[in-house]
C-alpha cells in the first residue's frame, strides 16, 4: 500500500505548491488535501494517512492544535507544522506535541528533510 501523505492548508495555492515538491521528491506516495482541520479529522477517518504537513495559521482549529489531536489519535504518524511566523514559541510547541517545524516559504531541501525522517520512522514503526 503506498504511503499517503495529507496537506492541510487554508491557501489552495500553498497546497499546490507543497504537493508538487512532495510528488517531485516521492512520486510514489498519495497527496491527499484539505483546506482546514474538520475537513482533515474527517479525511483522517475515512483514509489511511501516514504522514501530515499542516500550515500553522488556519481559521478555526490551528496547525498546533491539529497536530496534537492527530498525535493522540497517531502516536507514531510523523507530523510537520508549517508556518512563516517562525517564533521561538511556535516552534517550541510544535515540539512539544513531537511534530517538526519547517519555515515558510517551504524549499525542496527542507521538505526533503522532513520525509527523509518521515520515511525513516515509517519503516521502523512497520518493522
Amino acid at each position: 500500500m503506498p504511503t499517503t501523505a495529507l496537506i492541510v492548508d487554508d491557501s489552495k495555492l500553498a497546497r499546490l505548491v507543497v504537493a508538487k515538491l512532495l510528488r517531485q521528491l516521492k512520486p510514489d506516495w498519495d497527496v491527499a488535501e484539505a483546506a482546514n482541520a474538520e475537513a482533515a479529522l474527517a479525511l483522517v477517518e475515512e483514509r489511511q494517512v501516514d504522514v501530515a504537513l499542516i500550515d500553522f495559521n488556519m481559521p478555526g482549529k490551528d496547525g498546533l492544535e491539529l497536530a496534537a489531536t492527530l498525535r493522540a489519535a497517531r502516536p507514531a504518524m510523523p507530523i510537520a507544522v508549517v508556518s512563516a511566523n517562525i517564533q521561538d514559541e511556535i516552534i517550541a510547541r510544535a515540539r512539544s506535541v513531537d511534530a517538526t517545524f519547517l519555515p515558510k516559504p517551504l524549499t525542496d531541501e527542507t521538505l526533503a528533510g522532513f520525509l527523509s525522517g518521515a520515511s525513516l520512522r515509517l519503516r521502523r514503526a512497520a518493522s
